[in-house]
């Protein structure tokens, strides 16, 4: 085998572990995302007893809980 065939299997192998380590990559974003909003979700219940004053109504705690509930569901469907 010549040079040149070492420089083509080198540079096979480095496009194949790229490919691999952006695969990998987006797997393991894509977990620390889904694990951080589960953790953090985007909005609280104090934020929404603030939108439902802004509105002119008092939520009730079922309320809350319900539009709480709609969200963490929305999270979970997406893993």
């Amino acid at each position: 085998m010549g040079i040149g065939s070492w420089i083509g299997i080198l540079i096979a192998c480095i496009v194949v572990a790229i490919i691999i380590g952006v695969i990998i990559g987006f797997k393991v974003s894509g977990k620390i995302y889904k694990k951080q909003m589960r953790e953090n979700p985007p909005i609280t219940e104090e934020q929404i007893k603030q939108m439902y004053t802004q509105m002119g109504r008092k939520p009730s705690e079922a309320q809350i809980k319900q539009i709480m509930n709609n969200f963490k569901r929305k999270i979970n469907e997406k893993n």
